[in-house]
């Protein structure tokens, strides 16, 4: 084998997730895991009952389409007229993929080549690096900053050179809670326009705001036929495990997606695909009730932890809250979040593993509050100890 490195060089650096780790400790330790971001509880009875029909009468047993079922493709044209105003074609327009994480690299192995920029708003979801890496590509990062994780929109465009292919963003943000606003977004696709860019944008958190609007920025002027948008079912329906995710976007885009995609999973998820097509046609009674019971987890748990001594971020959507923990005395989140077991059995995860600019995020640590109300309120008394 020589001396060679096994993994790829791309991936240095990249070995086991952070959420991997801090998962682990939390089984190690006995902790409440407020890291990993998957509920405690699953979603509907009728979803899930939706799944076990499909099980029982031999729906997605076997290879289901390519592109996805029929089904799913059409709830989510539906989904997307219904929420957002945008037409897609089931047929041509929309593809089903095992999860947002298939469908964020499908897309960027399917549209990036070696020497590519990608700006991505960082801090960014792990995958975004990997799959940037694994293309080839270099990923170029347009820092959000506490306190207000807001985009500088000129020094995004002081970040473009002939060299970027693409702009990566995600709203709701993951992990600072962030939602793009209108004029933002404009800002963000009058940019793209200008300079003929792609857009992938991560929109999984889309029903999970706060006092705000999401906005997805495939709607505005110019965007549609270069906007690669991504969703999937596990945030708002709470099955995290079913991995069932899809993309939308004009048939070209589709095609080239679609190209790579079929040879990373092919297909999966079966019978959940028309589970979740059921999911998609749920009345606005259920997306409203879940916002407003995850608003109430999230203000029980920003009281909590600002009681404990830290200082919250409140955030706009998503289900995490962003901290610092300065206040506490503490300055590297990694250490803080590797002892907090230790310390008073719960997990946490260091943000810094978001960012390249290090620095920007050392201090910075966040939490899930898409718990069980009685497990967040025994991790706000357990870091009462801090």
């Amino acid at each position: 084998m020589g001396t060679r490195p096994l993994l790829n060089r791309r991936l240095a650096g990249m070995g086991t997730t952070i959420f991997a780790e801090m998962s682990a400790l939390a089984t190690a330790t006995g902790s409440i895991n407020l890291g990993q971001g998957f509920p405690d509880t699953d979603g509907p009875e009728e979803v899930r009952e939706a799944a076990v029909r499909a099980l029982r009468e031999g729906r997605g047993n076997q290879y289901p389409p390519g592109p996805g079922i029929p089904e799913l493709r059409q709830a989510v044209a539906e989904h997307q007229q219904r929420f957002h105003g945008l037409s897609y074609d089931p047929d041509a327009e929309v593809l089903v993929t095992a999860g947002a994480t298939e469908a964020i690299a499908a897309a960027l192995l399917a549209l990036l080549e070696p020497g590519d920029e990608v700006i991505a708003l960082e801090p960014f979801y792990d995958s975004y690096a990997a799959c940037i890496a694994m293309a080839g590509a270099t990923r170029v990062p347009l820092t959000l900053r506490a306190p207000s994780f807001r985009p500088d929109l000129d020094e995004l465009r002081a970040l473009i050179t002939p060299r970027t292919r693409l702009l990566l963003i995600n709203t709701p943000h993951n992990p600072t809670g962030t939602v793009l606003t209108a004029e933002e977004l404009a800002g963000i696709a009058a940019l793209a326009v200008e300079h003929d860019l792609l857009v992938v944008t991560d929109e999984v958190y889309e029903h999970l705001v706060f006092g705000t609007v999401h906005h997805p920025i495939a709607a505005l002027p110019g965007m549609r036929e270069r906007t690669v948008t991504i969703s999937s079912a596990g945030k708002t329906f709470s099955f995290t495990g079913w991995k069932v995710g899809w993309v939308t976007a004009s048939p070209a885009l589709v095609s080239a997606v679609r190209t790579a995609k079929q040879y990373l999973t092919y297909v999966s998820a079966g019978p959940f695909q028309y589970a979740v097509a059921e999911a998609l046609r749920l009345p606005d009674s259920y997306f409203n009730t879940f916002r407003a019971d995850l608003l109430r987890k999230r203000d029980l748990l920003a009281d909590g932890l600002s009681a404990a001594g830290f200082r919250v971020f409140t955030p706009e959507g998503t289900y995490f809250i962003t901290t610092d923990i300065t206040p506490l005395g503490e300055k590297d989140g990694i250490e803080f979040c590797r002892a907090l077991p230790e310390r008073c059995g719960v997990v946490a995860i260091p943000n810094a593993v978001f960012y390249d600019n290090t620095d920007a995020g050392r201090s910075l640590v966040r939490f899930t509050f898409c718990k069980k109300d009685e497990v967040l309120a025994e991790a706000v008394t357990r870091l009462q100890q801090l």
